[in-house]
C-alpha cells in the first residue's frame, strides 16, 4: 500500500515515519504540511491509505476530504477532544490520539488492514463526514474545488444556495460554485439567525435581501442585492418572517 502522511507538525510526521518501518507493506511516497499540499498529493500519487491531521492551518483535514472525489482509506491523527473522539469509534473509522505510542499505532495498522479486507473503511469515512461536528471555523467558511482550483468563500459572502441533483450550487460573490452537500447539511451547519430556507430547494442569506414580493397563489420572491430572484414557499415566507421580526 502506498501512503502519504498530512500533518503541518514535523515531530508528529517524523514518529509516523519512523513507525512506518516496522510496516514494510506501506510504502511512503509522501509527506505533506496542510489540506492544500495533501490534495495535489493525492491527485499526484493515488495513495491507498493517509495519515491526515484535524487541526491544520489553510483548511482543516475534514475539509481536505471533503474536497477529493473518491478519497483512500484514512488513519487520522488528532489531538481533538473526547467528544470528537467518540464521533470516530462510532463509525469505526480509526485514529491516532497524539501523542500516541508505537504498539497504538501498531494496533491502528491492524485495525485499518481489517477494514480494508472487509471493504468497510471508506463508507465509515463518508457516514463520519457527515455526522462529524463542525469546528468554529467551517461555520464561517466553505471550501470548494472549481477547475483544480481551491478557494475558500466567507459565508457572509455567499448570497443564496440552491439544490442541484445530488450537489448544492453556492452563489456567492466570488461566482457560483457547486459543492457535493445536501441543503440539510447546510441548514444544520450555518447560522440561523442569517440563512434561512426559503424553499425546499433554496436557502437565502437574509443580509443581502432588498424586497419580497408576492408571486403566484400564496407563494413569494425574494429580490437580492445581486438582482438574484429567490423563491419563497409558503412555509419559508412564515419562517423568513419571523426571522426579519415581521
Amino acid at each position: 500500500m502506498n501512503a502519504i502522511i498530512i500533518d503541518d507538525e514535523p515531530l508528529a510526521r517524523s514518529i509516523i515515519r519512523e513507525y512506518l518501518q516496522f510496516h514494510p507493506q506501506i510504502q511512503l511516497v509522501a509527506e505533506c504540511n496542510d489540506g492544500f499540499e495533501g490534495v495535489k498529493a493525492i491527485q499526484q500519487f493515488q495513495p491507498d491509505l493517509i495519515f491526515l491531521d484535524i487541526q491544520m492551518p489553510k483548511i482543516n483535514g475534514f475539509e481536505m476530504l471533503e474536497l477529493i472525489e473518491l478519497p483512500p482509506a484514512v488513519i487520522f491523527t488528532t489531538a481533538f477532544d473526547e467528544y470528537a473522539i467518540k464521533a470516530f469509534e462510532s463509525h469505526a473509522v480509526d485514529y491516532l490520539l497524539k501523542p500516541f505510542s508505537r504498539e497504538r499505532f501498531d494496533k491502528s495498522m491492524n485495525k485499518l488492514m481489517q477494514q480494508e479486507n472487509s471493504g468497510t473503511s471508506k463508507a465509515n469515512l463518508n457516514s463520519l463526514l457527515n455526522a462529524t461536528g463542525r469546528t468554529p471555523a467551517e461555520q464561517q467558511r466553505v471550501v470548494v474545488r472549481l477547475s483544480g482550483k481551491i478557494s475558500i468563500i466567507p459565508v457572509n459572502d455567499i448570497h443564496y444556495l440552491e439544490a442541484a441533483d445530488d450537489y448544492v450550487k453556492i452563489h456567492s460573490k466570488a461566482g457560483s460554485f457547486l459543492k457535493n452537500k445536501t441543503m440539510g447539511h447546510f441548514e444544520s451547519v450555518l447560522d440561523k439567525d442569517q440563512f434561512v430556507r426559503t424553499h425546499r430547494s433554496y436557502m437565502v442569506n437574509i443580509t443581502e435581501i432588498t424586497r419580497i414580493d408576492p408571486y403566484e397563489k400564496e407563494n413569494h420572491l425574494a429580490i437580492l442585492r445581486s438582482g438574484a430572484r429567490v423563491p419563497v414557499s409558503k412555509t419559508g415566507y412564515v419562517k423568513l418572517k419571523s426571522v426579519l421580526g415581521l
